[in-house]
């Protein structure tokens, strides 16, 4: 198949977000109070307790069924 370098890019990511759902496992989130970026090498998934490097904030991921991620204080 020839290359396309149109078939890159946000495409391939949202048809992963879609396939995955709730089993979507995430490498980084912003902090919802310190709006920090944390990258984990490791992810996490729906239901995993993350903190929050930067203001030590513990949060709860949830993910919704088409794969949004929404984090709560724990």
């Amino acid at each position: 198949m020839p290359y396309d370098p149109r078939s890159f890019g946000d495409d391939d990511e949202e048809s992963e977000f879609q396939e995955n759902g709730r089993r979507r496992r995430f490498r980084e989130f912003d902090c919802p109070e310190c709006a920090a970026n944390n990258p984990l090498d490791d992810g996490f998934v729906d239901g995993d307790e993350v903190l929050c490097n930067y203001c030590g904030q513990e949060l709860r991921a949830q993910v919704s069924e088409e794969g949004k991620l929404r984090l709560r204080v724990v």
